[in-house]
């Protein structure tokens, strides 16, 4: 289900964008930092502060998790469902283990969204779609540009 390709754009991606629904599908979407693929199937997430969040998971467990690098403006949107994984759950130590190494342990992780993925659609900006002629490189530069930033030597 998680192929390289999206587990690579998980990599390049600052944040990912988490959005859950209570069950009268009132919807919440917020942003996480401490976010990695796991497995083949599943993404952790940590909770740091997302009480909304886990309140809705609590409720609904389907969700859907979003991430975009910025520059080259792609991305992958993941459908699943979400469980809560709590400190005093065996399987706590190991995947905090596993999120540190991508987030450091600077953060206080309160639990772990882990979610099994069950459908991958590929995110593109418009502009792949309306100029075919858009490559990858030509995004980062024009976001680079507009931005106003460069790359590291």
């Amino acid at each position: 289900m998680l192929s390289e390709e999206v587990k690579s754009s998980m990599r390049e991606s600052v944040l990912c964008w988490l959005a859950t629904a209570k069950n009268e599908g009132v919807p919440n979407v917020s942003p996480k930092e401490m976010f990695v693929p796991y497995g083949d199937d599943c993404v952790l997430i940590a909770n740091i502060a997302s009480p909304k969040s886990v309140a809705n998971i609590a409720q609904n467990s389907s969700v859907c998790v979003s991430f975009v690098e910025v520059f080259k403006q792609k991305g992958f949107k993941l459908r699943g469902n979400a469980t809560l994984v709590e400190t005093g759950d065996p399987e706590f130590e190991l995947l905090l283990k596993v999120l540190h190494q991508v987030g450091g342990e600077n953060f206080p992780v309160r639990s772990i969204i882990k979610i099994r993925v069950e459908g991958v659609e590929p995110i593109v900006a418009p502009s792949y779609l309306l100029f075919p002629e858009t490559t990858e490189q030509g995004q980062v530069e024009q976001a680079m540009e507009l931005y106003g930033v460069r790359p590291k030597s």
